[in-house]
């Protein structure tokens, strides 16, 4: 029989472990919400500039094509100098940090110290006129605009229409800071102590306002958490290393040129090259290519075909080029032959994609970018894609409806429009307005947007089927199809197209060939000649100005 005393010990001994256990989960519940920013977006540099987890922390991890470089540990430095100083001049949590710039390090800088102290980075595209930017900083709140100095006079009309409360000016040699702004240099006086901010993986990191192809922008909200798994979903699928010298070729507003490619490669530790975010030259860039030893790139179709059409192509050694990532259109069929002949070791990604979607939702692997060309591939890991009526239910094999996706990668919804968030986010999906469908296996293929279908006579016209015909037409350079108000049908096709160079297409070349590979009903009633279609930095064809221009 056991004593009193006895029990008494064994009850202090339990109620001691009781206590230790609380202590220890009260510990590490507080080491959680002490260390819950490990991996928010800064986690990318910290981790790498870290002498305990990384033993090369002088790696490039950022460097221009002007030979400007920052190893990972000075992009740690100078970004939480950024973010200290940014928190000194009011910036806190949640706030919106605006950044104007062209491509440079310091746009980079700039992003990662947005992002240690749980600011939302605002990228703003530099080529928008006054008003569209007073439209976004108002839209955005924006606290703090980081400028570049020759953006000064499309800014200075609006200064006092807009909430910033501090301008800071990236000055140009020739240019002048303006006295409304403090020079770039006071992002630089702050301290390079880690910032002492604690962050959720579902706090907002980036506004991102979509490229405008229906009319006025939105901002589409990414957290950091949307940002972390966008780039693990790229690493999955591509198998990055931290070897590659990723080069970007699109401006830094855009996701293309950043979370596409750029930042998983970043995560893995390797490099990412910078070229200038205007003038585009093919010449340059294969120049580039070949000193730097670039391994994977981005480059828009118009781009890739600029390559492949440039006399100074064969003058530049590509061997150490391993993949060539694309999107935004498909890739013309002429293009993948002359690649494949060129470079038979040069694997081509196509990728499709949205900013609050997913901007790599679907891919097309090297291997079977020759017998699906004409498809985006199929849904990236961890990424669900459906193909819906308008009521929501999934179409069949083969048959053509709206693209749902769903994916850890898809936006938490437009900045301040719930009734627009309500529209396009429902049940996890992002409703992204493209029409599309699968075939056997699995591939998606793309019918244009939902706003491009066609109604005439009854009939449904998808603008991307007559768009993919008259590629193939020999003397087109670009085309793009609308619809045109019909007295009779209600609406007719009208093809707008760019002729290339001494073609001398006519509406009747155009109308004839599409009769001899189309049915009848799908042929266009109107063709337009024009010099070149308008299209948004990613390089998409924006509809609605050729529909206000001519429908």
């Amino acid at each position: 029989m056991i004593g009193a005393s006895c029990w008494r010990n064994r009850a202090d001994s339990v109620k001691r472990e009781i206590i230790m256990k609380h202590d220890r989960l009260a510990k590490a519940d507080e080491f959680i919400k002490k260390e819950a920013h490990v991996l928010d977006i800064g986690h990318i540099i910290r981790r790498m500039a870290n002498d305990a987890d990384c033993t090369n922390t002088a790696k490039t991890a950022i460097k221009e094509e002007s030979g400007r470089s920052w190893s990972y540990k000075e992009l740690h430095l100078i970004s939480n100098s950024y973010a200290n100083k940014l928190r000194e001049l009011g910036v806190q949590k949640g706030d919106r940090v605006g950044i104007l710039l062209f491509n440079c390090l310091e746009y980079i800088g700039l992003y990662f110290a947005a992002a240690k102290i749980g600011a939302i980075a605002v990228r703003l595209n530099f080529r928008l006129s006054s008003d569209e930017f007073q439209y976004a900083l108002n839209d955005s709140g924006t606290k703090v605009l980081c400028f570049h100095s020759s953006l000064t006079e499309v800014l200075e009309g609006i200064i006092d229409q807009v909430p910033v409360e501090n301008y800071i000016c990236l000055q140009n040699q020739e240019e002048d800071i303006p006295d409304w702004s403090h020079p770039w240099t006071i992002l630089q006086e702050g301290s390079t102590d880690e910032a002492q901010v604690h962050i959720e993986m579902d706090d907002p990191v980036m506004l991102m306002y979509t490229s405008g192809t229906t009319g006025r922008p939105k901002g589409a909200v990414w957290t950091h958490q949307t940002t972390y798994w966008f780039s693990v979903m790229q690493v999955l699928r591509w198998k990055f290393t931290g070897q590659e010298i990723g080069m970007t070729t699109g401006p830094l507003y855009h996701v293309a040129a950043w979370e596409d490619v750029a930042l998983p490669i970043m995560l893995m530790g390797g490099t990412v090259l910078i070229t200038k975010s205007t003038g585009f030259e093919i010449e340059r860039i294969l120049k580039v290519m070949e000193e730097e030893k670039v391994t994977d790139c981005f480059l828009f179709p118009f781009m890739i075909y600029d390559m492949l059409n440039s006399p100074a192509l064969n003058r530049y050694k590509l061997a150490h080029l391993n993949t060539i990532f694309t999107g935004g259109d498909p890739i013309m069929p002429w293009a993948l032959e002359k690649l494949k002949d060129l470079f038979p070791s040069l694997k081509v990604v196509q990728v499709y994609g949205l900013t609050e979607g997913t901007p790599i939702c679907a891919s097309l692997n090297p291997e079977d970018v020759y017998t699906k060309g004409h498809t985006v591939g199929t849904p990236m890991p961890l990424t669900e894609i459906r193909v819906v009526d308008d009521n929501g239910n999934s179409m069949p094999t083969g048959q053509i409806g709206e693209i749902a996706i769903k994916s850890p990668a898809v936006s938490k919804g437009y900045w301040q429009k719930p009734s627009e968030t309500a529209k396009t986010f429902a049940d996890g999906f992002c409703f992204t307005g493209d029409l599309g469908k699968f075939d056997g296996e699995g591939f998606l293929t793309i019918a244009g947007r939902k706003k491009d279908m066609i109604r005439s006579g009854g009939e449904n016209i998808y603008a991307a089927e007559i768009e993919d015909v008259l590629y193939r037409l020999e003397g087109v350079k670009d085309v793009a199809i609308i619809g045109i108000p019909d007295p009779k049908y209600i609406e007719a096709v009208c093809a707008i197209v760019v002729r290339k160079e001494k073609a001398g297409l006519t509406e009747d070349d155009i109308i004839e060939y599409c009769k001899q590979h189309l049915a009848s009903y799908k042929k266009p009633k109107k063709v337009i000649f024009i010099d070149a279609l308008p299209r948004t930095p990613s390089g998409k064809v924006q509809k609605f100005i050729l529909r206000n221009q001519f429908g």
